[in-house]
C-alpha cells in the first residue's frame, strides 16, 4: 500500500472520528452547558436552585407544545417555536439542578391522542389551527401524591417572568399552601358575625355584610379577623391591615413583630377614605374637625425609609376622570378620581405587570426617607408598584370640610403638574429592624387595686428588634380601590362583577406573597432586556449607507407625484382617455418612473435585510462546516508531523 493511499484512508478515518465523536458528545455533553448571555438567561437564580434544593419527592414537569401544529399554523403561532425553545432549555435547568427530582417529559399532543385528551384535562388553553389540529403550549406539574398544578398558557407578555412562574408552580407544590389570612382593619370590611349578624334581624337592623373581595377570598382561603387591639399576631399567613386609625401602641408593636418574624403584610392607607363612614351623621352639623376619615401607620414607615404625609393627595391631568359631581350636573374632571393605565404601573414586577386599569380614589403619596436600615449588613429594596405619569404631582387639602362641600373646581386649582411620577404603592423587601427596639410599656392588667386613685402599674414588653430572614410588605395609599364602589359592579342581576383591575391588584399581591421567600428572590431579577447587539451594528451600518440614497428615492418618488397631479389637473375633460395623446404618454412614462423607483427601493431594504441575514447564516456554516473543517485540518496538521518525525527517526537510525 503506497504512502498516498495510506494518507486518504487515515484522513477518512480522521473524519469519520471527528463526527463519531461530535455525535457522542451532543448525548454525552448536553448536560455541559454554559450560559454566554449577558443577562444568564439561562441560569437558575439562587431562590429557584434554594426551591429545587428543599424537594423531597419526585415532581414530573410535562410541557405540552404542539410543535406539529405550529409548523402547519399561521405565522402569529409558528412565532413561538423560539419561545419553546427558550422554556425547555429553562426547564432542562430544572432538570439539572434538582439531582433527580424533577422528571422533564417533552410532549407534543397529537389530534385525538391520549395525550391532547390529558391537556385539556388539565385545562391548558387550546387554539383551533385547522379542523383537526390544536395549539397547545402549557406546563403540568405533578407530584407523587396527586397535587396538580398548571401554566394553562405560556403568554409572550409574560416572557420575562417565565422562571418565576416556573418556581411559584415547584414551591406550591412541595410546600404547605398559605391558606390563612388575617384582616385587621378599623372598618367593618369583613362584615358582622354570624351571632351579631342574627341578633340584628332580630331588633329589625340591617346586618353589615362583608366586602365583595372578603367573599371572594373566602373562596380560596380562611379569613379570619383580627381585633384592632390585639396584642399578638400569629397563625396567619398574610396579614391585611385596611384603614388603620388610632391603633392602640400593643397592637403597632403586634404588628411590627409579626412582621420582623417573617410574616407576609398588605397595608391599605388612606389619607381621606370615602368609604369610612364611622363619623358620618345622618342629622346635624358635625364639625370638620370631628369628621377623620384618614388612617396613619408611619410609625412604622419611617422605620422603612417611607411615609405618607398626612393631607396630601396624589393628582394627574393625564389620568383625572371626568364625573358629574351631583345630580343633573356636568361632568367635570376631578384631579384625586385617578384611572390608572399601563404607564402607572411597574411592567418589570409580577404583581402589576399585566395590569391594565385601577381606578383610586384621593390616594395618597408616599415618599422615600433616609433609610435607618440602610447599612452594609441591612438595605431594604423599595419597589415601586403604582404610581402617575411624568406630569403627576401631589396636592394639599387643608382640612376635611373641603370633602364635605366638594367643589373639583377647587381641587383643580390646588394642583400644579410636576415633572416626575408621584408614588402611590411600594413592594418592600429586606432584613428590617425594629420600630420598637427597647420594647413598649403597656399597663399590666394582673395586678388589681379597688383604689381609682392608685398609680397606673405598668410592664415592659420586648421583642426581635431585627429580622433574620427577608421580610416582604406592600403598601397602598387608598382603601376605596378594593371597596364595592371602586373594584366591583352590578351586572344585570347576576351578582357584583370586578371593574377593572382593582380587585386583580389586590390578588396579585396576595398570590405573590403566598409564596415562600425564595420565591421572593426569584421575582427580583424581573423583566430582561435582551440586546442584539452585533444585529444592531449591522443595522446601523446599513442604515448609514442607505439613508441618503432612499432619501433621494423618495424626493425622486415625491417629485413625480407632483408632476403626475400636475398633468391630470390640467388636462381637459376626457382628454386623459385618448389613446395616444401626449397626456397619457406623460402619465405612463411617470407611472414607469414611480414604479421604477419604488423597485430601487425595495431592492435597498432587501440588501438591508440579506446583511442581517448573513450573520445567521455565518453563525450556521461556524456550527456545521467551520468547526469540523478545523478539527480536521488539526488532525492532519497533527498526522503530518508525527510522520515527519517518524522519517526523521528512522532516518537517523539507518545512518547509526
Amino acid at each position: 500500500m503506497n504512502r498516498m493511499l495510506r494518507a486518504i484512508i487515515g484522513a477518512c478515518l480522521v473524519l469519520i472520528i471527528v463526527f463519531s465523536a461530535i455525535s457522542i458528545c451532543q448525548n454525552i455533553g448536553s448536560s455541559w452547558k454554559i450560559d454566554v448571555t449577558s443577562e444568564k438567561l439561562y441560569t437558575l437564580s439562587d431562590g429557584t436552585k434554594s426551591i429545587l434544593s428543599k424537594l423531597n419527592q419526585p415532581i414530573t414537569a410535562k410541557l405540552y407544545y404542539a410543535r406539529t401544529a405550529a409548523m402547519k399554523g399561521p405565522d402569529q403561532i409558528q412565532f413561538y417555536n423560539n419561545y419553546y425553545e427558550y422554556v425547555k432549555s429553562l426547564l432542562e435547568e430544572y432538570a439539572s439542578v434538582s439531582n433527580g427530582m424533577v422528571n422533564l417529559e417533552i410532549i407534543d399532543p397529537r389530534p385525538f391522542s391520549e395525550d391532547e385528551e390529558q391537556a385539556i384535562g388539565f385545562g391548558l388553553k387550546q387554539f383551533r389551527v385547522s379542523e383537526d389540529e390544536s395549539f397547545f403550549f402549557g406546563l403540568v406539574l405533578q407530584t407523587q401524591f396527586g397535587i396538580d398544578r398548571t401554566i394553562p398558557f405560556f403568554s409572550p407578555e409574560r416572557k420575562s417572568f417565565v422562571e418565576y412562574d416556573i418556581s411559584y408552580l415547584v414551591d406550591s407544590a412541595i410546600t404547605r399552601q398559605k391558606n390563612k389570612i388575617g384582616i385587621l382593619s378599623s372598618l367593618p370590611v369583613v362584615g358582622d358575625s354570624e351571632y351579631m349578624a342574627l341578633m340584628m334581624q332580630r331588633q329589625g337592623q340591617q346586618p353589615k355584610l362583608p366586602w365583595t373581595f372578603v367573599e371572594h377570598l373566602r373562596k380560596k382561603y380562611e379569613v379570619t379577623e383580627i381585633p384592632t387591639d390585639v396584642n399578638d399576631i400569629n397563625d396567619v399567613d398574610i396579614l391585611m391591615i385596611v384603614h388603620p386609625k388610632n391603633l392602640p401602641q400593643q397592637t403597632l408593636f403586634a404588628i411590627d413583630q409579626y412582621i420582623l418574624k417573617g410574616g407576609r403584610t398588605i397595608i391599605c392607607l388612606d389619607p381621606h377614605c370615602f368609604s369610612d363612614e364611622s363619623n358620618r351623621m345622618t342629622g346635624g352639623v358635625m364639625m370638620a374637625s370631628e369628621n377623620n376619615q384618614s388612617s396613619d401607620l408611619n410609625v412604622l414607615l419611617r422605620t422603612w425609609g417611607i411615609e405618607m404625609p398626612q393631607n396630601q393627595f396624589a393628582g394627574d391631568l393625564n389620568l383625572a376622570e371626568s364625573r358629574p359631581v351631583r345630580a343633573n350636573t356636568p361632568s367635570q374632571p376631578i384631579i384625586g378620581l385617578l384611572n390608572l393605565t399601563r404607564d402607572a404601573f411597574n411592567r418589570n414586577n409580577v404583581i402589576t405587570a399585566q395590569l391594565n386599569n385601577v381606578g383610586v380614589l384621593f390616594a395618597g403619596v408616599l415618599n422615600i426617607i433616609d433609610d435607618p436600615n440602610k447599612t452594609d449588613d441591612a438595605k431594604i429594596e423599595r419597589t415601586p408598584l403604582i404610581m402617575t405619569t411624568d406630569k403627576g404631582n401631589s396636592f394639599e387639602i387643608t382640612n376635611s370640610y373641603e370633602f364635605m362641600v366638594f367643589d373639583p373646581a377647587v381641587f383643580m386649582q390646588k394642583f400644579v403638574p410636576g415633572t416626575k411620577p408621584v408614588t402611590m404603592g411600594y413592594f418592600l423587601t429586606g432584613r428590617f429592624k425594629s420600630s420598637f427596639p427597647d420594647g413598649i410599656e403597656i399597663e399590666d392588667s394582673s395586678v388589681e387595686s379597688d383604689d381609682p386613685n392608685a398609680p397606673l402599674v405598668t410592664k415592659k414588653i420586648t421583642g426581635i428588634t431585627e429580622a433574620q430572614e427577608d421580610c416582604a410588605v406592600a403598601v397602598f395609599t387608598d382603601v376605596d380601590f378594593i371597596s364595592d364602589n371602586m373594584a366591583y359592579q352590578n351586572f344585570l342581576g347576576f351578582g357584583k362583577t370586578p371593574m377593572g383591575d382593582n380587585s386583580a391588584l389586590l390578588f396579585n399581591t396576595i398570590d405573590d406573597l403566598s409564596g415562600s421567600s425564595d420565591l421572593i428572590s426569584v421575582r427580583s431579577r424581573g423583566s430582561v432586556k435582551r440586546p442584539f447587539i452585533v444585529v444592531d451594528e449591522i443595522e446601523k451600518k446599513a442604515e448609514a449607507e442607505t439613508s441618503q440614497q432612499l432619501e433621494l428615492i423618495d424626493a425622486a418618488i415625491v417629485g413625480y407625484n407632483a408632476q403626475l397631479q400636475s398633468i391630470l389637473s390640467s388636462a381637459g375633460e376626457g382628454q386623459e382617455e385618448i389613446i395616444g395623446s401626449e397626456i397619457i404618454q406623460k402619465r405612463r412614462q411617470l407611472e414607469e418612473e414611480i414604479y421604477q423607483k419604488e423597485k430601487e427601493k425595495r431592492n435597498i431594504n432587501m440588501e438591508k435585510s440579506e446583511q442581517i441575514d448573513m450573520l445567521g447564516k455565518k453563525l450556521l456554516r461556524a456550527n456545521t462546516i467551520y468547526v469540523p473543517i478545523v478539527i480536521l485540518i488539526v488532525a492532519i496538521v497533527l498526522w503530518l508531523w508525527r510522520s515527519l518525525r517518524k522519517r526523521h527517526y528512522i532516518s537517523h537510525t539507518s545512518d547509526a
